[in-house]
């Protein structure tokens, strides 16, 4: 039976046990001290949420689904898009830390650079990276449009914009062969043919533990 009730008190639903299982799921293989740090993020999360407006989802079985393992998600299409590497993977509009807090505890190799234009995300997101000691994290205060350098191997978002104003704030900040990764729920036909003619886009679906609903990946390339 679906408890409801808000992520204030959080366990026993987000414990490190239940992101575990939800994760081996996903083909995503986490140690303990990782499992410990998104059930800590997890916590965070919901403590700021009840007075700065992080994200709107507040019940505990949603926070599990719609954001940790949803971001969980992508981190199999990260390991993917860089092969054998420790990528840069730059998360724009990173709000509460989604993915970019989770693919930096699920990815320690890869280096994330969290930019939003909201400073109390900042804020947020600063504390978050303190909390869980995740040294390859840097958080930027920015408008995306406005960053200049360094390139990044792998450009993220979820649910920011458009395709096209993604691919336009970001263009100068894609390294040569890199891609950008939008995290989208049905396939965004409308958003996929607008976008340039030299950006090439593979649409990718996804699979999340105990979400019924549709979720898609679009991986993009210069052409």
């Amino acid at each position: 039976m679906r408890r409801s009730g808000r992520a204030t008190d959080l366990p026993p639903e987000l414990n490190a046990a239940t992101i575990g299982a939800g994760a081996a799921q996903l083909g995503v293989a986490l140690d303990d001290v990782q499992l410990g740090q998104l059930a800590g993020y997890a916590r965070l999360l919901a403590r700021w949420n009840a007075t700065h407006n992080l994200t709107a989802i507040r019940d505990v079985e949603d926070m599990l689904t719609h954001h940790l393992l949803d971001s969980l998600a992508l981190v199999p299409q990260v390991a993917r898009a860089a092969p054998g590497a420790a990528p840069t993977v730059l998360d724009v509009g990173s709000g509460g830390g989604l993915p970019g807090i989770v693919l930096a505890v699920a990815l320690p190799q890869a280096r994330l650079t969290l930019v939003d234009a909201v400073q109390k995300k900042c804020a947020f997101l600063t504390q978050a990276r303190l909390e869980l000691r995740l040294g390859n994290v840097d958080v930027v205060h920015a408008r995306v449009e406005a960053m200049r350098g360094p390139l990044f191997d792998i450009i993220v978002s979820r649910a920011l914009a458009t395709l096209e104003q993604f691919v336009r704030w970001t263009r100068h900040l894609l390294a040569p062969g890199g891609c950008w990764l939008a995290m989208k729920g049905r396939v965004p036909t409308d958003e996929l043919a607008a976008l340039p003619a030299d950006v090439r886009p593979t649409v990718v679906p996804l699979a999340v533990p105990g979400l019924d609903e549709e979720r898609h990946l679009i991986e993009m390339r210069k052409a």
